[in-house]
């Protein structure tokens, strides 16, 4: 009589049961799970993130890294301030120096090439300084197509940083940026004008562009009627709209965004295809969002992409 045989497969891993006639033993036999070459095939791109840190882990570099990973990035990041804060506001922050934040950064670059990265809060003109530094000197700037994210007021109303680091995002770090992605408080405060309506939303596109940013997404999820997004890829317009979802749960929108647009132009694809990616990941994380505490609530960040 002849062994019996079959097999088991579980994902990509399968294993042959073998039971031999007339005995009490079962022989179970595993093959190499993964090549070399397979292996190598699913390395994840590594994505970076240089923000704040948000210990109630809606916002900041907390949701940069779910977000991240979410979208198929291995994540990595560096911390420019320690916030205090949680769902129903920011109570204060204890920043972090130029120098921290390089030497936090550089054996990051210096182990991984970094595929995709973002700016979220940068909140000293030294802090500033010296991520324009960073991209400017060392492969960051070579490998990543750097998603700028201006955090200048948190959702609850808090200004983040100084007139003075105001200055610096726009000399220093909008010229070295793929895409800047404002909403419309801090798109009207980087231009220093009103913004109520679409077409006012093209024009603030429009000068922050020609602060020397390559492209610009004006986020609109401050105005009325359908949350519209407007992005201008070095003048070539492009709308993305999405019915407006009533909730409290946005605290962190801004972030995960921005991160979602880093992770996919981690991934190779172009930056309109990226953001209409993006903007379907945060839409989805707020229709998801958990009832979390007191205030404007976090996202589903593991909601699956789509």
């Amino acid at each position: 009589m002849s062994d019996f045989k079959f097999e088991i497969s579980m994902s990509d891993f399968k294993f042959e049961i073998i039971l031999p006639p007339c005995s009490p033993f079962l022989c179970v036999r595993i093959p190499p799970v993964m090549t070399l070459e397979q292996n190598n095939e699913r390395v994840p791109p590594v994505a970076l993130t240089i923000a704040g840190f948000d210990p109630s882990g809606g916002a900041g570099v907390a949701a940069d890294i779910k977000t991240f990973t979410a979208c198929g990035c291995f994540a990595t990041a560096a911390i420019t301030s320690l916030t205090f804060q949680n769902t129903t506001g920011v109570f204060g922050a204890a920043h972090q120096t130029a120098e921290t934040v390089r030497r936090q950064v550089l054996p990051i670059i210096e182990d991984f090439t970094i595929a995709g990265m973002k700016t979220g809060m940068l909140p000293t003109r030294e802090v500033i300084v010296e991520v324009a530094r960073l991209l400017r000197e060392t492969s960051l700037g070579r490998d990543a197509a750097p998603v700028v994210d201006p955090v200048v007021r948190s959702t609850s109303g808090y200004d983040l940083i100084d007139d003075e680091a105001l200055a610096a995002l726009r000399s220093e770090l909008l010229p070295l940026a793929r895409v800047v992605t404002p909403n419309i408080p801090e798109a009207e405060r980087l231009t220093g004008m009103k913004i109520s309506n679409e077409e006012e939303m093209r024009r603030a596109a429009q000068l922050i562009r020609e602060m020397g940013a390559r492209a610009v997404l004006v986020k609109g999820g401050h105005l009325t009627g359908e949350a519209l997004d407007l992005l201008d890829d070095g003048g070539e317009l492009h709308t993305f709209r999405a019915p407006r979802i009533e909730t409290t749960s946005t605290h962190g929108t801004g972030c995960a965004l921005a991160a979602a647009i880093a992770a996919g132009l981690a991934h190779g694809f172009s930056l309109p295809i990226t953001v209409a990616a993006a903007k379907r990941f945060v839409t989805d994380a707020i229709r998801d969002a958990p009832p979390l505490g007191h205030g404007c609530g976090p996202l589903n960040l593991t909601t699956p992409p789509r």
